[in-house]
């Protein structure tokens, strides 16, 4: 009896341990699976409509960013996965399906458009369900509670908002000389008009002077070539507007000056970036923007020239892509790896000259959209664009 009660206390012995192994290499297996678990990303981009030349590249350069991650191991041990669907032009409807379409495929976090008005479909959708929403390069400080109320906590975009953009530009024109200026406003979105308030703000703040004032609608707007001759007849030392190749309008507002003869300096905001528009007579000349970055080869960092280099973007707004992955992957580690999206939105508001590829970012409660980037600044010049130096904005001016 004895010998028998002593097996029999070794056999319980041994199958306690058994089942201790079993528990801790079932409890091993959940944490792997759990740490192996992608974090989806999903993507809600325009493929075909005016916002294509921005979303695209945007798109590309971030899957790209998103492999280099994957490489060094993902974020806390987690994949990052984009999972993409088309709104086919922004259409609200299809926006709106899209986003709850990616949303039923477990995202994280939203991606949007780079128009405010376009990607309110898929920022309501997403942060009506406590989801981070984000744009690569909205440039409104819409983009956040002063829109979408207290949900808009959750909404956060990587562009530069207008009035910090509006204000590098007023600084480098007064660097230049340009002491009086006369302002072209394209009234179609709201980005367009903040950035030409916030240059005419900065600019009499430095001490210029607004000689004249026109408004003109691209998008099917024909009152182009009306402000453009109202601007020949004024003097000033800089034309300013903030428009872009594809939404129709820049064409024919600078060639429109330019065969009048008046070689007077233009100066836009990024959306005018890229060589994709240029009429090639007359050659566009004594043309200036501000942009994130150059998509042209010459750009100060020589790791947005290697990824300008594949991804073989017609803006410099494809580096906002890789960026927004940038900020995305420090938010999450900051967040311990939580992705929920209020966790993720507390980190963010806090962002101080967080570093991305395309530089320093800072987000603040009161605007989601960044501030203080060193824009680069690219003169055209017979249709041949160059970096001629780099410029941040000293003062957020009020519009």
């Amino acid at each position: 009896m004895r010998v028998r009660g002593r097996w029999a206390f070794v056999t319980a012995a041994l199958l306690a341990l058994v089942l201790i192994g079993s528990a801790l290499a079932t409890t091993a297996g959940h944490r792997a699976a759990h740490a192996k678990a992608p974090i989806i990303i999903g993507w809600a981009f325009d493929g075909t409509g005016n916002m294509a030349p921005f979303d695209g590249p945007a798109l590309a350069a971030a899957k790209l960013r998103v492999n280099q991650v994957n490489a060094k191991g993902g974020v806390n041990g987690r994949m990052l996965e984009i999972r993409t669907c088309d709104t086919q032009s922004n259409n609200a409807a299809t926006a709106k399906a899209c986003a709850l379409r990616l949303l039923g495929q477990k995202a994280d976090v939203l991606f949007t458009t780079c128009d405010v008005d376009l990607a309110a479909p898929v920022v309501r959708a997403a942060i009506d369900r406590g989801v981070l929403a984000i744009a690569p390069c909205i440039g409104t400080d819409q983009m956040g509670p002063k829109r979408f109320g207290t949900k808009g906590r959750l909404a956060f975009s990587f562009g530069n908002v207008a009035q910090d953009e509006g204000s590098a530009m007023a600084q480098y024109a007064w660097s230049r000389g340009w002491k009086t200026a006369g302002l072209a406003t394209d009234t179609v979105i709201v980005y367009f008009k903040n950035v030409v308030q916030a240059f005419e703000a900065r600019f009499k703040q430095l001490g210029g002077k607004i000689v004249a004032s026109e408004t003109y609608q691209s998008l099917g707007g024909n009152n182009v070539q009306n402000a453009v001759s109202r601007l020949n007849a004024v003097k000033a030392g800089v034309y300013v507007t903030a428009t872009a190749g594809a939404f129709g309008a820049l064409s024919t507002f600078v060639t429109g000056l330019r065969t009048l003869g008046n070689n007077t300096p233009i100066l836009n905001s990024w959306a005018g970036d890229g060589t994709y528009w240029l009429p090639s007579n007359p050659k566009v000349t004594n043309y200036w923007f501000v942009t994130f970055a150059s998509c042209f080869g010459d750009d100060p960092s020589p790791a947005i020239n290697a990824l300008a280099s594949q991804v073989k973007a017609g803006t410099g707004g494809f580096i906002t892509g890789p960026s927004a992955i940038d900020g995305l992957v420090t938010a999450i580690k900051r967040a311990h790896g939580s992705t929920k999206g209020a966790a993720l939105s507390k980190v963010m508001e806090h962002f101080k000259k967080v570093p991305t590829i395309s530089g320093n970012i800072s987000f603040s409660a009161k605007l989601h959209t960044v501030f203080g980037r060193r824009y680069r600044v690219i003169r055209i010049q017979d249709n041949v664009p160059k970096v001629v130096g780099t410029i941040v904005a000293k003062v957020v001016p009020k519009i």
